[in-house]
């Protein structure tokens, strides 16, 4: 009965707050609606100056499949490479293509036909892969001209058919807003009520350390799984995009989410004086799991020593988990070694927690 009399003092206590119910709505609306959009990491609108030197009829079907490419931006042309390379100066190109003088002709006869590709590598992600993407289209084009015979190649991308980026980052940015919700509304809560002295006047009853302490954790498990309710709706509504797995599979994953980070929460209100120490301490621990999840880039893409680190990072293992079963429709046989590492990692953050908060302090 205590516990039940705790927990609607919680509650009442966040609807008298006049901002918290708001971010709890809002939050999670503006993450899934506008980061999909700008967190984009797909290489597009690459803008591009060619210098044409045959004119041929080869080379304007080059020209031609540069303009109508969903990846490039024809940036038009210039009669000399110096001069295409001032657009790539001027910041006006990303990349400077050269067709060379007698192209047509050099490749009829099978003879080499040297196009010069000259990308912009100061960002070398976004170099690599337009000279890549321009490479693609020139030998596209140059066995058409030589009458090459089609390649009987069949290419099926598995789980995401339009390659669409999206559908990679949205069950992580689920994630993210999990986090922060279930991370940051607990460690302020009990640092609010040291910095208002209300938490002296539990301490003085005797309520136990777990009763307090589940209190404090069961309201932000609740407005977690809400949470996450909202972001699987904005998905189908917003982008098409539905879990392919069982939902049971998703909120079971939320849940252990939400039970580690507000635990971690709690432990650093627990060592936090005011709010300022408890918000640096939260936002450096969520920064750092966040870029060590494998939300942004894949995990293999990262050095041995953070592919290391990421074995003991929770979000890694609930992103993880996440896709197998939003993307793929993978079930408890496929995730089940995501939901033992996050289960341990609940029952390590929890345990600390109760260990840390000094009733009598």
């Amino acid at each position: 009965m205590i516990l039940k009399y705790l927990i609607q003092k919680e509650f009442i206590q966040f609807r008298r707050n006049a901002f918290l119910p708001k971010l709890v709505l809002i939050y999670p609306i503006v993450i899934m609606c506008v980061m999909p959009w700008v967190m984009n990491m797909e290489v597009k609108n690459i803008r591009v100056t060619v210098v044409d030197n045959d004119h041929s009829t080869l080379s304007r079907r080059l020209l031609h499949d540069i303009e109508y490419s969903n990846y490039f931006l024809f940036n038009g042309q210039k009669g000399t490479y110096d001069e295409g390379l001032k657009d790539i100066e001027s910041g006006d190109a990303d990349i400077v293509m050269v067709i060379p003088l007698h192209y047509e002709r050099n490749i009829v006869v099978k003879r080499s036909a040297l196009v010069l590709i000259a990308a912009n590598a100061v960002d070398g992600t976004k170099g690599a892969i337009g000279a890549s993407y321009m490479t693609n289209i020139v030998n596209t084009t140059r066995n058409v001209g030589a009458g090459a015979l089609e390649k009987k190649i069949s290419t099926l991308n598995l789980y995401n058919k339009k390659l669409d980026y999206k559908v990679f980052m949205i069950p992580g940015l689920m994630g993210m807003v999990l986090m922060l919700m279930c991370g940051f509304l607990p460690a302020l809560n009990i640092v609010g009520e040291k910095e208002a002295g209300t938490i002296e006047q539990i301490n003085v009853t005797p309520v136990s350390k777990w009763t307090f302490i589940l209190s404090k954790l069961i309201p932000y498990w609740l407005i977690g799984v809400f949470v996450m309710t909202i972001c699987i709706m904005l998905s189908w509504a917003v982008y098409g995009i539905t879990c392919e797995g069982h939902l049971l599979w998703i909120f079971i994953l939320s849940i252990l989410l939400a039970l580690i980070f507000s635990a971690i929460g709690l432990v650093i209100s627990n060592y936090s004086n005011n709010m300022q120490q408890a918000m640096f301490v939260m936002w450096f621990i969520v920064v750092c799991l966040m870029l060590l999840s494998g939300l942004y880039t894949p995990v293999r893409s990262m050095p041995d020593w953070a592919q290391t680190i990421t074995t003991v990072n929770p979000m890694h293992h609930f992103v993880d988990g996440m896709r197998t079963v939003f993307v793929r429709g993978g079930g408890f046989t496929s995730i089940v070694e995501q939901l033992g590492m996050l289960a341990v990692f609940a029952v390590v953050t929890g345990s600390w927690a109760v260990w840390s908060y000094r009733k009598n302090s």
